[in-house]
């Protein structure tokens, strides 16, 4: 059976539409700016977990790595809890020197998702906050 590129685009299209299968992009509409990410990480060689928090532009560094934060997401409150940030986590003694481990979206209710492979630490998004909204009087 010969499949035309058409044909693909409509059943893809449609089974996008129907919810059989999802993009692991956000929807920009469907989610609010933060400008905070909580992240997790673990030493996998001693055992110690740690929470930091990383502002949207900041690099913060960890062991090893520099996790730099372009952006942080999260889902309105009447709506099923979701954060999303995207990241770029670069390894500073890597052999290759300053070899990216990864770029891309990471979801704080999927983390399997999108995940960072490296041998000696794992990072994870918990959530997305505003810090820097302050209520007047």
């Amino acid at each position: 059976m010969k499949l035309h590129k058409k044909n693909v685009i409509i059943v893809a299209s449609f089974a996008l539409a129907m919810g059989l299968i999802s993009t692991p992009v956000p929807a920009i509409a469907n989610y609010l700016p933060a400008d905070t990410t909580i992240l997790r990480w673990l030493d996998k060689v001693t055992g110690r977990v740690s929470t930091l928090e990383a502002r949207v532009g900041d690099t913060v560094a960890i062991g090893t790595l520099s996790i730099q934060v372009y952006t942080c997401m999260t889902r309105p409150p009447e709506e099923a809890p979701e954060s999303a940030a995207f990241l770029k986590i670069i390894d500073r003694q890597s052999e290759l020197s300053n070899a990216e481990v990864f770029s891309g979206w990471m979801f704080a209710s999927s983390p399997a998702l999108s995940a960072m492979d490296h041998a000696v630490y794992d990072v994870w998004v918990l959530d997305c906050e505003n810090r820097s909204l302050s209520i007047s009087e």
